[in-house]
């Protein structure tokens, strides 16, 4: 042998790679011998030492044979493959988070071993097929209406974030799989289609929006502190969330639209979409509308 040419022997001594990687990486033509002695063995130049070293990095960055190849070959830049690596990277070490998060979920919660399987499941779910699930729950449940109202609340309901946080706390695991437990439940979309189907369109967008805070303001207080809804002490309690004027076939659609959104499965899936959104929880107001469609009966 040359000081210029060496056995793999010789090259596993330089860079500290076992025989029979070297030799893997030459069958495969990852690097290739210079040429060979007169016995036949492959017999490598200084520059199969860089390239040995080279491929040795690559590889531990998680790159394929094929592609080192590649990219020894001048058919690929490290720029590109760097750049697609980490994305893969990134999404790997989102996956990993989230199981970790799932485990940690199971830990505190001494979950079974079905609970363990739906889990995992969800935590291998990419965003499109978490998004799917979704999808597919509000599609059924609102199917062939099209009024404004429910299309709106509709889209609302497909409010997922397009991906789980890197570290979701285990509120935001937990509340992932209650929520897709709960929509595969048929009982939840059959009270949702009964709620869009009831009646023909009305102020739903409107009573949300600015009842709803004086349900909470007012009725949660009452109920709080033991006020009957059917009272006397309900009445001026009444009257800061109603006005007294209110015409009686308003006072009638509200009524109805509060025994219509007081269903307890359908504010659990509005407090465990917030949660997954990362929204600070808010309290309950079904006991609320239920209090004041009661005192409503009562005095008007």
């Amino acid at each position: 042998m040359t000081d210029d040419l060496h056995t793999i022997g010789e090259l596993a001594q330089r860079t500290g790679l076992p025989v029979r990687t070297i030799r893997f990486w030459s069958d495969t033509g990852v690097v290739t011998p210079a040429t060979r002695s007169a016995a036949g063995y492959r017999l490598y130049d200084a520059e199969a030492v860089g390239r040995l070293d080279l491929v040795r990095t690559l590889r531990e960055l998680g790159l394929g044979l094929e592609t080192v190849r590649q990219i020894l070959g001048n058919q690929l830049t490290l720029s590109d493959v760097a750049e697609t690596h980490v994305h893969a990277l990134e999404a790997e070490i989102r996956t990993l988070r989230l199981r970790c998060a799932v485990l940690r979920t199971v830990t505190k919660r001494e979950s079974t071993t079905e609970e363990l399987t739906l889990m995992h499941k969800l935590a291998t779910l990419s965003a499109q097929e978490r998004q799917q699930i979704i999808n597919d729950f509000v599609d059924k449940a609102f199917s062939g209406v099209t009024d404004e109202d429910s299309t709106a609340i509709a889209d609302l309901m497909r409010d997922l974030p397009p991906t789980l946080p890197d570290d979701p706390t285990p509120a935001q695991v937990d509340a992932w799989i209650e929520l897709a437990e709960l929509v595969s439940d048929t009982s939840l979309q059959q009270t949702l289609r009964r709620m869009v189907l009831t009646g023909t369109p009305d102020n739903r967008i409107e009573f949300g929006l600015t009842i709803r805070p004086l349900i909470l303001e007012h009725a949660a207080p009452a109920i709080a502190t033991g006020i009957p809804p059917e009272s006397l002490a309900a009445e001026p309690i009444l009257s800061r969330i109603v006005p007294p004027d209110l015409p009686a076939t308003e006072t009638a659609a509200l009524v109805a639209w509060l025994d219509a959104v007081a269903e307890p499965e359908v504010e659990r899936y509005w407090e465990l979409l917030g949660l997954i959104n990362g929204h600070p929880p808010t309290p309950p107001a079904v006991p609320a509308f239920a209090w004041l469609s009661a005192a409503l009966r009562a005095h008007r």
